[in-house]
C-alpha cells in the first residue's frame, strides 16, 4: 500500500506565518514581476476609467437637467466617449498581459516542478504516491494562475482605484469620502479577514484532499484488474468516497462564506451611497457643494465597488493557492539522495570501458535502515556477474547505487577510482544503464519508445537494438511496423515482449556498464530462461551485472554472487539442468 502524505502537507498555516506565507506568494510571482506591473497599471486604468465614466456621466446627466448651452457640455461628452473607449482597451491590455505573464510563470514553474522530481527520484519519493505528485505537477501548479490573475491583479488594482476615488470623492465632500473610506475598510479588508479566518483550516486541506482523491483514481484504475479479482472493488471505492466526501465538505465550507461576504459587500455599497446621499444633501443646502455634483457624490462608490467587489473571492482563493503552493515547496525541502558535488569531476577520458567498484558500503533507503552491511563487489572492464539472492536481500539497493539514484552511507562506489559522489549524477548515468523488472513503456509507438534512448538514431540503429533483442523478425510482421503502439505501459506486448523492446532501448543507449535487475520478473521459467540468455548473448562485451532471485547456469556468466540479508556470502548451490533455452517461446 502507497505511504500516506507527509503530514506538513496537510496541515494550516500558523497565524504567526501569514507574513512568510505572503513572502512565498512574491517570490513566485518574480519571474513574471515585469507583466504583472503592465497588467496592474492597465487594471488601474481600467477601473480609474470606469470610476471616470460613472462620475462624469452623473456629472453630465445633472448638468444638462439644468439646460445649459450644449457647447458647456461639449468637454464632458468628449470625457464620456473617452472613458468608455479606454475602460475596454485598458481591460483588454490588462487580461492580455495579465494571463501572458501567469501562462508564463506557469510553464516555468511546472518544468521548475518537473526537474525538481527528477533530481529526486526514486529515492527521495518514497513518502510520496503517485497520484499525489500528478496532482501537485498539474492542479497545484496550475493554482499560480488563481494566484496571478485572481489574486495578485484583483488586490493591486482594487487597493490603487479605492485610494484614487477616496481622494477624488474627498475634493468634492469631506464627509461623504469618510463614509466611503470606512466601507471600503470593512468591505476591502474586514470581510476578506473574517472570510480567511473562517475559511482558512478548510482550505489548508483542499490541495491535500485533491492529491489523496487523485492518488486514489489512480490506483484504482491501475489496479482494477486485482480488485476485482480479489473483491476489493467494493472497499477501495468506499476510501475513494469518503475522501470525496471530505473533498466536498472542505469544498462546501470554503465556498459557503462567498454569500455572506457579497452580502456585507452589498451592504457596505448601499450605506455608502446613503451616506453620500444624506451628506451631499445638507451640503447642497448649506451651498457648499453645487447641485449638480450631488449625483457624483452619490454614483461614483457604485462604480468603485464594483472592483472592491473582486476582493474577499481574491482572499479566498489565495488561502487555496497559498496551500498548494506549500505542497509545492515542500518538494523543493526534500533533501536531495543524491545531491550534484559544487565543482563535478570529470569522467574518465580515454573512450574505453572503466571499472565499477563496491567498496565496503553500507546503504539503505531514506528513512529506513541500513539494507547493506560492508558489500564489495567489482566489475572490471567485459566482467559478467550474477548477483543472486532473496527478496529483500538489497539485491535493488545495489543496483541503484550503481545508476547513483542512491549514495552509501559508508564505503564508497568508485568509478576507475573516482568517487560516485564526485560527479554529477547525469554523467554517472551516462556509463552505468538499469533495466529493472519495471522498465516503463510509454503509450505510443515502438519507434518512439526506442527513441527515448536516441533520439537522433538511425534506422540501422533501430533495426540493430531490435535484432540484438530478437524482436526485429517480430516487427517485421507487424502490418505497421515500428509505428505500432504499444498500448498503456505496452499493455498491447507480452511480457517477454515488453522486456525485450526494454532492452533494446537499453542497448540503442550503448552503455558500457549495464545492470540488469530482476528482467524476468513476473515470467514462467521456460520464458525466464530464454529470455536470460538472451539478455547475456545482447550484452556481450559490456560489463554486465546480472540481479535475480532466479539460479543461473555458472557457465553463463564469468563469476555468480550470493546476497543474502544485505550481505555478501559464497557462490549459492549450483541450480539443477534446465531443458534448453530455445524450447521457450517468448
Amino acid at each position: 500500500m502507497s505511504p500516506p502524505l507527509p503530514r506538513d502537507t496537510a496541515q494550516p498555516r500558523p497565524a504567526g506565518r501569514r507574513v512568510a506565507a505572503v513572502r512565498d506568494v512574491l517570490r513566485w510571482c518574480r519571474p513574471a514581476a515585469g507583466g504583472l506591473v503592465v497588467a496592474v497599471l492597465a487594471g488601474v486604468g481600467a477601473a480609474g476609467a470606469a470610476v471616470g465614466l460613472m462620475a462624469t456621466s452623473a456629472w453630465l446627466i445633472s448638468r444638462a437637467a439644468q439646460h445649459p448651452p450644449v457647447l458647456h457640455l461639449m468637454v464632458a461628452i468628449v470625457a464620456v466617449r473617452a472613458f468608455g473607449i479606454g475602460r475596454g482597451v485598458l481591460r483588454y491590455v490588462e487580461r492580455l498581459t495579465g494571463h501572458d505573464a501567469a501562462f508564463r510563470l506557469l510553464g516555468a514553474l511546472r518544468v521548475r516542478t518537473y526537474r525538481r522530481l527528477e533530481r529526486l527520484a526514486p529515492a527521495g519519493l518514497t513518502g510520496f504516491r503517485r497520484g499525489d505528485l500528478v496532482a501537485r505537477l498539474v492542479d497545484d501548479v496550475e493554482s499560480v494562475l488563481d494566484l496571478v490573475v485572481r489574486v495578485v491583479l484583483p488586490v493591486a488594482v482594487a487597493a490603487v482605484t479605492a485610494l484614487g476615488t477616496v481622494l477624488l470623492v474627498g475634493a468634492l465632500l469631506p464627509a461623504a469620502a469618510g463614509a466611503l473610506a470606512v466601507a471600503l475598510l470593512v468591505a476591502g479588508v474586514g470581510v476578506p479577514l473574517l472570510q480567511s479566518a473562517v475559511t482558512r483550516r478548510a482550505d489548508a486541506r483542499l490541495a491535500p484532499l485533491r492529491g489523496t482523491l487523485a492518488a486514489g483514481t489512480v490506483e484504482l484504475v491501475e489496479g482494477l484488474p486485482d480488485l476485482i479479482a480479489y473483491g476489493a472493488t467494493p472497499a477501495a471505492l468506499a476510501r475513494l468516497a469518503e475522501t470525496d466526501r471530505a473533498l466536498l465538505t472542505a469544498t462546501r465550507r470554503a465556498s459557503a462564506t462567498t454569500g455572506v461576504s457579497a452580502a456585507v459587500t452589498a451592504l457596505c455599497t448601499g450605506l455608502a451611497v446613503l451616506s453620500g446621499l444624506a451628506a451631499g444633501a445638507l451640503a447642497v443646502r448649506a451651498g457648499t457643494l453645487p447641485g449638480e455634483l450631488l449625483a457624483v457624490v452619490v454614483l461614483t462608490p457604485l462604480a468603485l465597488f464594483e472592483t472592491v467587489g473582486a476582493v474577499p473571492p481574491a482572499v479566498q482563493r489565495l488561502a487555496a493557492a497559498r496551500a498548494a503552493l506549500s505542497r509545492l515547496t515542500a518538494l523543493s525541502r526534500v533533501a536531495d539522495p543524491t545531491p550534484d558535488p559544487v565543482a563535478p569531476r570529470p569522467l574518465p577520458a580515454g573512450g574505453r570501458v572503466p571499472t565499477l567498484r563496491v567498496e565496503g558500503v553500507d546503504a539503505g533507503w531514506p528513512g529506513g535502515p541500513d539494507v547493506l552491511h560492508g558489500v564489495s563487489l567489482t566489475l572490471t572492464p567485459g566482467r559478467r556477474i550474477a548477483l543472486v539472492g532473496p527478496s529483500g536481500a538489497g539485491k535493488s539497493t545495489i543496483a541503484a547505487l550503481l545508476a547513483r539514484w542512491l549514495d552509501p552511507r559508508a564505503g564508497r562506489v568508485t568509478l576507475d577510482g573516482t568517487d560516485l559522489r564526485d560527479l554529477s549524477g547525469d554523467d554517472a548515468r551516462r556509463v552505468v544503464g538499469c533495466l529493472d523488472d519495471s522498465a516503463y513503456l510509454f503509450d505510443t509507438t515502438i519507434e518512439a519508445n526506442l527513441r527515448v534512448a536516441r533520439p537522433d538514431a538511425t534506422g540501422e540503429e533501430l533495426d540493430a537494438a531490435l535484432g540484438a533483442a530478437r524482436l526485429l523478425d517480430w516487427t517485421r510482421t507487424l502490418p505497421a511496423g515500428l509505428a505500432t503502439p504499444v498500448g498503456e505501459h505496452g499493455l498491447a506486448l507480452s511480457g517477454g515482449q515488453r522486456r525485450r523492446l526494454a532492452l533494446a532501448r537499453l542497448l540503442l543507449a550503448g552503455f558500457p556498464i549495464v545492470v540488469l535487475d530482476e528482467p524476468t520478473e513476473h515470467l514462467d521459467e521456460p520464458t525466464a530462461a530464454a529470455l536470460t540468455d538472451d539478455l547475456l548473448a545482447a550484452t556481450h562485451g559490456r560489463t554486465v551485472l546480472l540481479i535475480t532471485h532466479r539460479p543461473v547456469d555458472p557457465a553463463a556468466v564469468d563469476e555468480v554472487l550470493h546476497l543474502d540479508a544485505g550481505t555478501l556470502t559464497g557462490p549459492p548451490p549450483r541450480p539443477p539442468l534446465r531443458a534448453p533455452a530455445q524450447a521457450a517461446t517468448v
